[in-house]
């Protein structure tokens, strides 16, 4: 049974802290940058804690304990929708943008996507792209894992909200028993990354505000930048390097990283399946393009080859989307390679987008297996997964899965390309979207301001179906879903 009064009682945690959030932005306007800003988060900020209170106030009553797992699955998709469409309202009255373009930037930035419709970032306030920066920060492990963190009362019932958040085709993979432990505890390796990064950034030559900017953007696999020329405003091989170590932090396991924090046994990533393959996956591919891009003399000479290769490589198959050096005028093969990567994805359970490695590392092997069955048609071949076999409804869900991938971006392409858009952007803008990626390419190479409203608002409803990974979105539409 659906319960849509705890759905709404629960919307008003969310409605409270992006209320709360731009609070702080506006304080810190007035009282850090300097910048005037106060007015443009202070109205919103204060409507929001308002309709919060009211919600929490008129359904404070209900009992959480009775929650379904279809109320998470409502609760969920509602959450990003919500927050997205309240978030926005600043960048409407700072940006100057449309309505529609707002809520695009926005949902761009708490899902991690990167996407954007702005120009001229270099010269807009300084309370304006922190405040953006720190969206895809807190997008990064959820809003809705955030909200289990912070608040001990969902802890009844708060595993369904937090399986259906956490990216991944295995969600029960628990730290601790208490599921608001497990999520403090995937929030504690989010900011320690996260403040090593700032470190490391400004070590490696950034100032302290595009250190503390771009480090929410990198552990968090998101992508924005405060320069429109993104990471190549830097002209800095060493800060690609910083960004390489902390964007493959930010799409390894975090379930992982704490363990092997807690154990100080680093040699567990490579014991790890999933994450030994991802590596393998980013080393082979950097070395590939590398090579390639050097022979068509795109860069000139191998280190620079190698270095922006492995920059890019790294970029898109974490689904951040960083940019620098031109990438959109790469040769067509490697823009090609740069897009495909895209839908690899990181590891799960981690802040990146794709389809995500365990999820091949199963295709692939279902599909040897069917090799092997048609040559020995009576044979017994298991299909294990560190080194345990693989339920049939797992291998069903990651099957299923990659055929929802496939058909979504072929109908959300085909939509796009009615609004005018050619070919090549419309395919790149969707794969940018559902792998919440960012970046595209043909006439979206700049950013996203060609797209119509209609396309925009099909590209932002993409881009929550990507980051809740399809079936969250997809079962809400289903007839089955609403039936008692």
């Amino acid at each position: 049974m659906v319960h849509l009064n705890i759905t709404l009682r629960l919307l008003a945690l969310p409605i409270v802290w992006v209320g709360i959030v731009q609070l702080v932005f506006a304080a810190l306007s007035e009282w850090l940058f300097l910048d005037h800003m106060v007015v443009s988060f202070l109205i919103p900020s204060l409507s929001m804690l308002s309709v919060g209170a009211i919600l929490y106030f008129k359904y404070r009553t209900i009992d959480l304990s009775k929650a379904s797992y279809r109320d998470a699955l409502i609760y969920a998709t509602a959450t990003w929708i919500v927050s997205g469409i309240l978030a926005a309202i600043p960048i409407e009255i700072i940006a100057g943008v449309s309505f529609t373009d707002a809520v695009f930037e926005s949902i761009s930035a708490l899902t991690t996507t990167g996407a954007t419709v702005l120009s001229g970032l270099d010269s807009m306030p300084k309370t304006f792209l922190m405040y953006r920066q720190f969206l895809q920060w807190m997008g990064g492990l959820g809003i809705v894992i955030f909200v289990v963190a912070v608040l001990p009362m969902l802890n009844v019932g708060g595993m369904k909200l937090l399986k259906a958040e956490t990216p991944g085709p295995v969600k029960d993979d628990k730290l601790s028993p208490r599921v608001s432990s497990t999520a403090h505890y995937l929030w504690g390796v989010y900011i320690f990354i996260t403040l090593a990064c700032i470190m490391a950034y400004y070590i490696g030559g950034m100032s302290l505000f595009d250190a503390v900017a771009h480090s929410f953007t990198t552990v968090s696999t998101g992508g924005f930048s405060t320069h429109d020329t993104s990471m190549g405003y830097f002209n800095s091989h060493t800060l690609l390097w910083i960004s390489n170590l902390f964007m493959v932090l930010g799409a390894i396991n975090f379930g992982l990283h704490f363990r092997v924090f807690r154990h100080r046994d680093y040699s567990g990533y490579f014991r790890d399946e999933e994450t030994r393959v991802f590596l393998i996956i980013i080393l082979v591919l950097s070395i590939l393009v590398a090579g390639y891009l050097f022979f068509e003399d795109t860069y000139t000479n191998l280190f620079e080859s190698m270095s922006y290769s492995t920059f890019h490589i790294i970029s898109f198959i974490t689904s951040t989307g960083y940019g620098a050096s031109g990438f959109t005028e790469w040769p067509a093969a490697a823009t090609c390679v740069l897009i495909m990567t895209g839908y690899l994805g990181g590891c799960a359970g981690s802040t990146a987008g794709g389809n995500k490695i365990i999820r091949n590392i199963l295709t692939v092997k279902i599909f040897n297996r069917s090799l092997k069955q048609m040559i020995h048609p009576h044979g017994k071949f298991a299909i294990k997964y560190q080194r345990s076999p693989v339920q049939t409804e797992v291998r069903s869900a990651v099957m299923a899965f990659m055929s929802f991938s496939a058909i979504s971006t072929i109908i959300i392409t085909l939509m796009l390309m009615t609004t005018g858009l050619d070919f090549w952007s419309s395919l790149s803008a969707v794969a940018a979207c559902v792998n919440v990626l960012g970046p595209g390419f043909g006439a979206l190479g700049n950013n996203f301001a060609p797209v119509t409203d209609a396309g925009t608002w099909l590209l932002s409803g993409a881009m929550i179906l990507g980051r809740l990974e399809y079936f969250t979105v997809f079962a809400i539409f289903s007839p089955m879903f609403w039936k008692d």
